[in-house]
């Protein structure tokens, strides 16, 4: 297998994109072109995890958590990262880390919490604004429906539940070719009016390269006039958190029960309980305090997260009850997903769960 195929595949899952401003995902030591025979996937990159590579033959590690997060400035082992990149390096074991961007995908590490829990009617808590881009193209009437339709097939046109979408308006363009131009309509040295039609459509960030190089593929002029505009339009497919329901409501101590059960919790920590019936969850994996503000403001009776600190329990207010199950506890699945989805597509191949609880936060019970 070569690396870049899982890596490709993945992307399709969380594209690069959508990661964070101050995240690291990505491969981080190794090169896409290279063979290998077997990979682990693991939450976290350790020595631990890099020495079973090494010892049962994995020339890849697919982590969440990235293990290069800010820049080194020295490389000599002083360190677990430096003595983990160390020995990847030295025995050719690739390093790959998928992590905010799995973070903010519906079917990435939220959904994995939602499908635990059995929730349905899931949705993106915080959808993302700024994950649209708007393509604007002025073309001959004769060529526009071609082109449409070329766009439509890289992905341009989706809103909702609809599909190839754009606006188009009439107009009239003017272009003079200079010298060495062969124009597709026209002289070159003189002045051209064409009756063009303004199309306009929509497309997700990340398939920013595939549309514009289908628009230069499908559109006859030899320089092509386009816009590009980032939207603040929030898109419902990517952001942070998400919410559900319960298919059958029930009490807070039951639900309790339920958490600690589907997601295999060793403790909880939480604020008071509420009366009445627990029916709207939102979810966060890892560190989503930052998420509580949204989750009070549509009304979720609990919001199942981690990392929060002593604190920021009080801005529950008594409106919603907070769970913290822990940081690893609460992204512990997101290797079952990578393992699915490689498995999925590459059935043959050789790939497996790390053996190593890499979970640094030990409970004496």
């Amino acid at each position: 297998m070569v690396i870049n195929d899982i890596i490709q595949l993945l992307e399709q899952l969380a594209p690069p994109a959508y990661q964070e401003s101050y995240d690291n995902s990505g491969l981080l030591v190794g090169h896409p072109t290279t063979v290998i025979d077997k990979a682990i996937i693991s939450l976290d990159c350790t020595e631990e995890v890099v020495d079973e590579a090494i010892h049962s033959g994995c020339g890849l590690i697919i982590s969440h958590h990235p293990i290069l997060f800010k820049g080194l400035k020295r490389l000599n082992g002083t360190t677990y990262i430096e003595r983990a990149i160390i020995k990847a390096i030295k025995h050719d074991v690739a390093i790959y880390a998928i992590h905010t961007n799995l973070d903010n995908v519906l079917g990435g590490v939220n959904s994995q919490i939602a499908k635990r829990l059995g929730l349905i009617n899931t949705s993106i808590l915080a959808p993302r604004g700024e994950a649209l881009y708007k393509l604007v193209v002025f073309a001959p009437q004769n060529q526009a429906e071609a082109i449409r339709t070329a766009l439509f097939n890289a992905g341009c046109g989706n809103i909702g539940n609809y599909s190839e979408c754009s606006f188009s308006g009439l107009g009239e363009g003017t272009f003079k070719g200079g010298i060495g131009t062969h124009p597709f309509v026209g002289e070159p040295g003189y002045v051209h009016l064409e009756h063009e039609i303004r199309i306009e459509t929509v497309f997700p960030m990340h398939l920013k390269s595939q549309v514009v190089q289908a628009l230069l593929k499908a559109h006859p002029y030899e320089e092509v006039a386009y816009d590009i505009y980032p939207l603040q339009n929030e898109w419902p497919q990517v952001g942070s958190g998400l919410l559900g329901e319960l298919e059958v409501p029930c009490s807070a101590a039951e639900f309790l029960a339920q958490l600690k059960e589907k997601l295999q919790v060793t403790v909880i920590r939480h604020t008071a309980l509420k009366e009445g019936q627990v029916k709207k969850v939102a979810v966060c994996g890892g560190a989503g305090g930052f998420l509580l503000p949204v989750a009070k403001g549509v009304n979720a009776d609990f919001f199942v997260t981690a990392d929060f600190k002593y604190h920021e329990f009080f801005d529950a207010e008594g409106k919603i009850v907070i769970a913290d199950i822990g940081h690893f506890e609460s992204e512990q699945f997101t290797q079952e997903l990578l393992l699915e989805t490689i498995q999925k597509k590459f059935p043959n191949f050789a790939i497996r769960l790390t053996g190593v609880n890499t979970n640094p936060i030990k409970y004496y019970i």
